[in-house]
């Protein structure tokens, strides 16, 4: 018997700020989609979607990951940069570290249309497997992310595609062939049901979160994804990852991802994030922010604050810091806590090049490739020569 929930007490999506039950598509447990997914239990959910586990039919043994999105009404991103991503001919590394699109299809819900896609089923998130671990080896992390830099080179290089949502929660880890994480995943629902709330229109289930895995990482969600055009604008980037360039509203390019990779590294070592950026009521402010990018990576070229209208707000015309919050007494090296020696040394001079205010000062692509810190594991090996 599954565990049933009090039904006043809002659950999962409920939870989420702007929701709305009709947005959403009532999927239920045992559902099948195109006479060939079979929902077997849920994996997560979000603002614009709910992700299951399912059988896919046509192939035996075989799991994929169903993602169903809301009714909004707006021309979903995700589908279409796959579609382009798809078709891009090209015998680049980094493309078998993107999460493979394998189908996708419409289905009419009580409310509306909603797009599902269908992925390949993977494991946690570096997100979860830091939370579950505490502090991940560093050579782990540092082969992990030299595969998604290869997918982020692929991205700018060969599909012409800015992801905008470098994270660690978007990095889902694969599995080895030994693996049985999902029938262990199926088993543990049929001998214990996921706990729900049944509603007159719908079931709310509880998550069951994936067990943890060490394959090869993939990345995800396009949600977010845009077109590398000349002149992209408009904001992006979860707040406390945005570069400096989308805070100030000017055109910004795939120089965001790098901005989001060097953030996600700093997430995954350190056991706090780089930049504290809630005022005293917990909402987002653009000032407290850029008033600890001041103080870490130090003040912003005269240059760079001339491309803003928005500059004003916080600097003066010679480019001094004018804004009635302070900027705080910290640097990067007092924020590092984890390493220690030539492996903090390394860590915080990467953390430099790649943290500037004007992306084009930012270590392109193809040098951070050969970064020390991010070889140090191989170096360490004798796998790499270090340069002198």
């Amino acid at each position: 018997m599954s565990e049933k929930l009090e039904l006043s007490v809002p659950l999962e999506e409920e939870t989420l700020r702007h929701y709305k039950a009709e947005r959403y598509y009532p999927v239920n447990i045992g559902d099948v989609f195109q006479d060939r997914y079979s929902i077997i239990g849920k994996l997560g959910y979000g603002t614009s979607s709910t992700v299951w586990l399912c059988h896919d039919s046509l192939t035996p043994k075989k799991y994929v990951a169903l993602k169903v999105y809301v009714n909004s009404g707006k021309p979903l991103r995700e589908p279409s940069i796959y579609e382009h991503i798809n078709r891009v001919e090209s015998n680049h590394g980094g493309r078998a570290r993107i999460r493979a699109l394998l189908d996708s299809f419409v289905v009419s819900g009580p409310h509306g249309e909603h797009t599902c896609l269908v992925h390949e089923a993977l494991g946690m998130n570096m997100e979860e497997l830091k939370d579950l671990l505490g502090e991940i080896p560093p050579s782990f992390i540092q082969q992990c992310l030299r595969d998604i830099l290869r997918a982020i080179h692929f991205l700018h290089q060969e599909a012409h595609v800015i992801h905008t949502d470098v994270q660690p929660k978007n990095i889902l880890m694969g599995f080895l062939k030994t693996d049985t994480a999902f029938e262990r995943f199926e088993q543990d629902e049929l001998e214990k049901p996921s706990p729900r709330k049944e509603l007159p229109d719908r079931t709310i289930y509880v998550s069951r979160p994936m067990r943890y895995t060490l394959g090869l990482p993939s990345l995800s969600d396009f949600s977010e994804a845009r077109f590398d055009e000349p002149q992209n604008s408009g904001l992006i980037m979860p707040d406390v990852y945005r570069a400096p360039e989308v805070i100030l509203g000017m055109p910004w390019g795939h120089s965001v991802d790098l901005w989001g990779y060097a953030m996600t590294i700093w997430d995954l070592f350190e056991p706090r994030k780089l930049f504290n950026t809630q005022d005293e009521d917990g909402r987002y402010s653009e000032a407290i922010h850029l008033a600890q990018m001041v103080a870490i990576v130090g003040p912003p070229p005269l240059e760079f604050l001339k491309r803003s209208e928005r500059s004003r707000l916080f600097w003066d015309a010679q480019g001094n810091w004018q804004c009635d919050v302070p900027i705080p007494d910290m640097t990067l090296h007092s924020k590092e806590q984890r390493l220690h020696g030539e492996e903090q040394k390394f860590f915080l001079e990467f953390m430099m090049k790649t943290l500037r205010w004007d992306p084009e000062d930012r270590c392109a692509l193809e040098h951070v490739f050969m970064d020390e810190f991010l070889l140090a594991d191989l170096i360490a090996k004798g796998e790499v020569v270090r340069s002198e």
